[in-house]
């Protein structure tokens, strides 16, 4: 596998992007034995073996386009005008058919595990048996070396696949807008995070979806409603995941063919080579590239986390098959961006405190823990690697402090992190109700007092002894402040502006009508989360939730409904 090769020229056509196809998963990986060559292999079934499962996607019927991102269209080498063409909108709604070659007329769907907070399940997949739970209505579709770096670009809603348990494959306009938005918003937030490069949605075909009546105060969907379809396509330089690893660490724990233990050394390689080949030195013996994978793996995790914190999102569903081996943000599902500071806030009915905000750092230890059982089986006949893994997996938590308290000293212009400092801050937004984002960018601006943090209350504290403990610390905290420059600092570290539900669910309610407007205003004013824009925007945007919207299905809590 090479990723020297280089797109020189502006890719107008697919006929430009067909040269730079290179499907190093499928020619590096073992296909599923049972697999249809056609891709026709849409019904549910057990997959007992092998690494991917070749699927045609299913076209949306009469696409129409939404949005694309010129900025990952300018990284890739796009031209804006490709999303135009006709070869684009057939083959990124779903259609295969015509592709030019060398690209593939299959798509390809992988299988994986799920662990939930580091406890193996089996009853998701409806076998019973683990065999038959991964991409339900996720089809890569292309894999190519773009501007020298490698590319993995994936439909997702694209239709059924051996691993749909049943359902439609589809994914819903809601949703799709959600994520869309989500991605680009988060890589300009500087979070790792795969990308979004477009969205079309059918201006015909719908389906029933479970969701939340008007004003529903509701924490489950309380009424069914028909919702178009939509195809959102996401970028990465691969979608493995921590349970695509862990379900070949079963097999091989488990002996359950012959083949088990090969097929993990090859997911584990290939991971290595798609994720690591900058860091991890492809001439070092295999069980050398394990121990390192794992340490640079738990370096890029701790770092994400923190990174998520940062910028007030919660994941909400953090199991192993939602964690990106890579080291980045993956599968916006129940996703959230925290308003009124809570360290259990979790947008997600399902996901329980164990996901929740705070709680991160320690669902991804969990999720860690979970890589490293995946990877013991590659190592057990040496006690000398097993024993590295080891230090490894337990330093995590160390590990994961460390970045934290790094993380909460940038957010408050410290040069190193001060508990005790922290912890009457953490005790005080509590107590007021504040604003995650605005608080934190209002502190970027050193007050002078309290009066202009109030813009991110919640709460009124006037004239009380919560105000005189306000004013109490910030003067504390701005006699730990050192560089000239800390404002600006702070500011490059707090966004001024993140994607609240809210503003999205006006953008989707909407694009139901057919008006795309707002779905491209989001996208611009995202897309610049620290800079001071216009007033405006300003007015739109950096604003506190609405007292009338607390408590609302669909906009303080969702559903995974999608």
């Amino acid at each position: 596998m090479t990723d020297k090769a280089q797109s020189t020229a502006t890719i107008k056509t697919l006929d430009d992007l067909a040269p730079l196809a290179n499907y190093s998963l499928m020619k590096t990986l073992t296909r599923d034995p049972d697999a249809k060559e056609n891709g026709n292999d849409h019904d549910p079934r057990q997959v007992f073996s092998g690494h991917y499962v070749p699927v045609s996607p299913t076209l949306i019927e009469v696409p129409e386009y939404i949005v694309h991102s010129k900025q990952l269209f300018k990284e890739l080498g796009f031209a804006d005008s490709l999303v135009e063409t006709e070869d684009f909108v057939r083959m990124f709604s779903g259609d295969l058919s015509q592709v030019p070659e060398p690209m593939s007329k299959v798509g390809w769907a992988t299988g994986y595990a799920l662990s939930i907070y580091g406890t193996e399940y089996y009853q998701q997949c409806p076998f019973q048996t683990g065999n038959g739970y991964g991409d339900g209505r996720a089809i890569s579709v292309l894999e190519g070396v773009f501007n020298g770096k490698r590319w993995e670009i994936q439909l997702k809603g694209a239709g059924r696949t051996p691993y749909c348990r049943g359902a439609d494959g589809r994914a819903v306009l809601r949703s799709s807008i959600r994520e869309f938005l989500a991605q680009e918003h988060m890589h300009a937030l500087g979070v790792p995070t795969s990308r979004s490069l477009s969205l079309f949605t059918s201006k015909v075909e719908k389906v029933q979806r479970p969701w939340y009546s008007e004003h529903s105060q509701s924490r489950d969907p309380d009424m069914m409603v028909a919702e178009a379809v939509a195809i959102s396509t996401r970028v990465a330089p691969s979608f493995l995941r921590v349970g695509q690893i862990e379900l070949f660490g079963r097999r091989a724990r488990k002996n359950e063919h012959p083949k088990a233990m090969q097929e993990l050394e090859q997911i584990v390689l290939h991971l290595i080579e798609r994720e690591y080949a900058d860091v991890i030195d492809k001439h070092l013996p295999t069980l050398d590239k394990v121990v390192l994978l794992a340490r640079e793996f738990r370096t890029r995790l701790t770092s994400l986390v923190a990174d998520l914190i940062r910028v007030g999102y919660c994941q909400g569903n953090f199991n192993s098959d939602n964690c990106a081996a890579g080291g980045f943000t993956l599968d916006y599902g129940p996703f959230g961006f925290v308003e009124l500071f809570d360290p259990e806030y979790q947008p997600w009915t399902g996901g329980g405190t164990h996901f929740a905000f705070l709680n991160q750092p320690n669902a991804a230890q969990r999720n860690f823990h979970v890589f490293c059982v995946a990877l013991q089986p590659l190592l057990k006949s040496s006690p000398k690697y097993d024993a590295q893994l080891g230090e490894i997996h337990d330093g995590f938590t160390t590990l994961m402090q460390e970045q934290m308290e790094k993380m909460w000293a940038s957010k408050l212009g410290l040069e190193t992190f001060d508990a005790v400092l922290f912890d009457e801050l953490k005790y005080l937004m509590l107590q007021t109700s504040v604003d995650y984002t605005l608080f934190f960018r209002e502190l970027s601006e050193i007050p002078e007092n309290i009066e202009t943090l109030k813009k991110s209350f919640y709460k009124e504290v006037e004239g009380d002894s919560l105000e005189q403990a306000w004013n109490a610390w910030l003067e504390k905290w701005k006699q730990r402040l050192s560089a000239d420059n800390v404002s600006a600092q702070m500011k490059c570290t707090n966004p001024k502006y993140t994607l609240r539900e809210w503003h999205l669910v006006s953008a989707y309610q909407q694009a139901k009508q057919g008006d795309y407007t707002l779905i491209r205003e989001l996208q611009e004013v995202m897309n610049d989360p620290y800079a001071e824009q216009s007033k405006e925007v300003e007015e739109k945007y950096y604003a506190l939730k609405p007292a009338e919207l607390f408590d609302i299905g669909g906009i303080s809590h969702i559903s995974c409904s999608s």
